[in-house]
């Protein structure tokens, strides 16, 4: 256990105090076994879909349109990716240790080989972020908890993060030092920057491939 778990541990009191430390998630998304603040590394791998936050096993929120919307971009990644053989796509289940007893799980990832271990598919966590994290939210997430997010995120080395908004059909757009994102909607496409250069995509074809063909409805 890291210094600075141990340090949040003595300044719990009550549940609320360690749900405002998580960023304001909702209890029900908090693991119990192992207790707040004693989970590890091991216990987020044997545990599906749950980040490790200040020992904290946390449950990433499902749904079966934000998973749809996860695939369409892990696709349109993976075909610019591999072609080029830049790197590797993850989608949810591609842990990485942002930090010392920190793990994350973007809905989907980028990482360039220049980044990568060699001995990467022994690992259940890489010890770094990715190049590129993309978060899809769901109505369980919070303001607050996806701030805590990008800094867990930036601080592990990651270079651009997309959020998007499957309400709103609208895209975040954070780079590494910037408060406020530049805010994407269906008239623009997505950009891979510098980090994946020549990378373009529409947001409109993102949102339209997850929707039924008009001519079947």
């Amino acid at each position: 256990m890291t210094t600075a778990i141990k340090s949040t541990l003595h300044q719990r009191r009550t549940l609320g105090d360690l749900l405002n430390q998580l960023g304001g998630v909702s209890a029900d998304r908090v693991r119990l076994i192992p207790s707040p603040g004693t989970a590890t590394e091991q216990d987020a791998i044997n545990n599906p879909l749950c980040e490790l936050v200040d020992g904290t096993l946390v449950e990433k929120p499902l749904g079966f349109n934000k998973s749809v919307i996860a695939v369409i971009i892990a696709h349109v990644l993976a075909n610019f990716v591999f072609a080029r053989k830049l790197g590797l796509v993850a989608i949810t289940d591609g842990m990485f240790r942002a930090s010392p007893g920190q793990i994350r799980m973007p809905d989907v990832s980028y990482t360039s080989w220049a980044r990568i271990p060699r001995d990467v598919q022994s690992m259940a966590a890489p010890d770094l972020s990715p190049d590129l994290a993309v978060e899809i939210l769901s109505p369980a997430n919070t303001v607050r908890e996806m701030e805590r997010k990008r800094r867990d995120y930036f601080a592990g080395g990651t270079r651009l993060i997309w959020i998007v908004h499957p309400d709103t059909r609208t895209v975040d757009v954070y780079l590494p030092g910037q408060s406020e994102p530049a805010i994407l909607g269906e008239k623009d496409s997505l950009d891979g920057l510098d980090v994946l250069p020549g990378f373009s995509h529409s947001i409109a074809a993102i949102f339209a491939e997850a929707e039924r063909p008009a001519e079947q409805v």
